[in-house]
């Protein structure tokens, strides 16, 4: 089927001059316009219409000649009418380039994805800062380039978006847009220098997600750092002979080498005078990898290793080296013994370990301890919405090691002040924590006390970035769906339009 076609024309005697406004009867010429139109059955449709130019006869209109619109049909120096515009407009803001594209030719509408793009404009934003304003980054390119999104907390909406995340560029935007006299941030420092300096009179509230992750981040470590009391409580419960063996004695595996081989240069380097930047360009790793070597033992560093390792035959070895020690030797035996107790590896797997079983190299199974992660998250839970299993759990980790009940007990009167909005408590918490001989939980309350108001103001206002991070995750969308590569002007836009 071809297009339809549709010849039309005005027979308004009269049309008004779009500068002047004067109406006018004197026609200069006609000429055909082609426009789009909306498909009629899934054939396309063209409007040929036949538009008149008239003089302008007011005296004092710089304008000489204009062509007439016909009211919803054209706009000037557009090609389609009116309602397609309208439709490809929402086509696009919706689903945006690609996407879009690949929905119009199934429409039977003539329509590229630069052309769904180019139909989207970022809306004006307003002279003033809403009062709420919520400040958050986000990535252009993760690692690279980061952007500012400002959002109405109370409106839910974006309200701009900067291309970076400096503190010179938001504390120019608070300038040219007063108002603002909440600010609901994360930690940033850029952010933070920002509003004193721009905005000095808002009261500024820390993000109480980022405040409860910091503190399951130091609540995680604590617990690397006391897994020996873990496991030594865990040997004595089942009376177990096997030990973690000697670092000299350990198994030369691929992970231990490079834990060991990466441990010595960092600090070689270190010991030498390197700063961290050139330790991390010679070694091709992150700064903070290096740091994290620098500043932690080996032994954490291993069990921090092994912890993330994704072994599945790990909870099976105390089985399997009881079996052995039986006389069932049989590496298909036990293969299909362990698969019917829940292994879900192959069979290669096992029988590597039973070969290191045959030849004495097997490290002996140590007695199972929960993982650094697992007790964070008992512990930042609400007791009362724990399983029973997983309460008797955290219960035995409270009684393997005080230091890591001294984090749990620390832990659960943080999220007690930030679930019931007890800011005024905040000070005394954190002289409990600074007077504590755990590092991690230190350092965190230190970084409160540098931000007190705000954290303050963040665990007793009901303001909260929640909005912001939403909006985060939009963009994300935005980005993985249709604006991968898009320049800043064109992802603005997007954000901004309501969806």
């Amino acid at each position: 089927m071809g297009e339809l076609l549709v010849e039309a024309l005005s027979n308004c005697p009269s049309r008004p001059c779009p500068d002047c406004g004067s109406g006018s009867r004197r026609v200069h010429s006609r000429y055909c316009r082609i426009l789009a139109d909306s498909p009629v059955g899934g054939r396309p449709l063209l409007v040929r219409l036949t538009v008149r130019r008239f003089f302008c006869e007011s005296p004092t209109c710089l304008r000489r000649t204009f062509v007439e619109q016909v009211a919803g049909l054209t706009e000037r120096h557009q090609q389609a009418t009116t309602e397609l515009r309208s439709q490809l407009r929402a086509i696009a803001a919706e689903l945006g380039g690609r996407a879009g594209a690949r929905l119009c030719r199934k429409l039977s509408v003539p329509a590229g994805r630069m052309r769904l793009l180019r139909l989207i404009n970022a809306p004006a934003v307003a002279e003033r800062a809403p009062r709420v304003l919520g400040v958050d980054e986000f990535a252009f390119r993760r690692g690279v380039r980061y952007g500012t999104i400002l959002v109405d907390i109370e409106a839910r909406r974006p309200v701009d978006v900067l291309p970076d995340r400096t503190s010179e560029t938001l504390a120019a935007w608070l300038r040219e847009h007063p108002g603002a006299e909440v600010v609901c941030r994360d930690r940033a420092s850029a952010y933070t220098r920002a509003v004193k300096e721009a905005a000095p009179n808002a009261i500024e509230v820390a993000d109480r997600w980022h405040l409860l992750r910091n503190l399951s981040l130091a609540v995680e470590k604590t617990c690397h750092e006391h897994r020996a009391c873990l496991q030594k409580y865990a040997e004595r419960t089942q009376r177990a002979e096997p030990r973690m063996p000697a670092l000299e004695a350990l198994p030369p595996t691929l992970i231990v080498d490079r834990v060991l081989r990466r441990h010595e240069e960092i600090n070689r380097m270190v010991d030498l005078g390197y700063p961290l930047s050139e330790i991390a360009r010679h070694l091709g790793l992150d700064r903070k990898t290096v740091r994290r070597y620098r500043d932690t033992s080996f032994d954490v560093l291993l069990a921090s290793a092994r912890d993330r390792r994704n072994v599945p035959l790990d909870r099976f070895k105390p089985y399997l080296q009881a079996e052995f020690a039986a006389g069932n030797t049989v590496a298909t035996e036990l293969y299909r013994q362990i698969r019917d107790r829940g292994f879900r590896g192959g069979y290669s797997t096992l029988s590597r370990y039973v070969g290191t079983l045959r030849d004495g190299t097997a490290v002996p199974a140590l007695a199972p301890i929960p993982a650094p992660r697992k007790i964070t998250g008992w512990t930042m839970r609400p007791r009362e919405n724990l399983p029973p299993r997983d309460t008797d759990a955290l219960e035995q980790v409270r009684l393997a090691c005080p230091d890591i009940t001294n984090a749990c007990d620390l832990a659960c009167a943080f999220t007690d002040l930030v679930r019931h909005r007890r800011g005024h408590l905040l000070g005394e918490w954190i002289r409990q924590a600074e007077r504590c001989d755990l590092r991690p939980i230190h350092s965190f309350a230190s970084f409160l006390r540098q931000d007190i108001d705000a954290v303050t103001a963040g665990l007793t206002l009901s303001y909260s970035s929640g909005v912001v991070e939403g909006h985060v995750c939009r963009i994300k969308l935005l980005k993985r769906s249709m604006y991968g590569r898009a320049s800043f002007a064109l992802l603005r836009a997007r954000i901004l339009t309501p969806p």
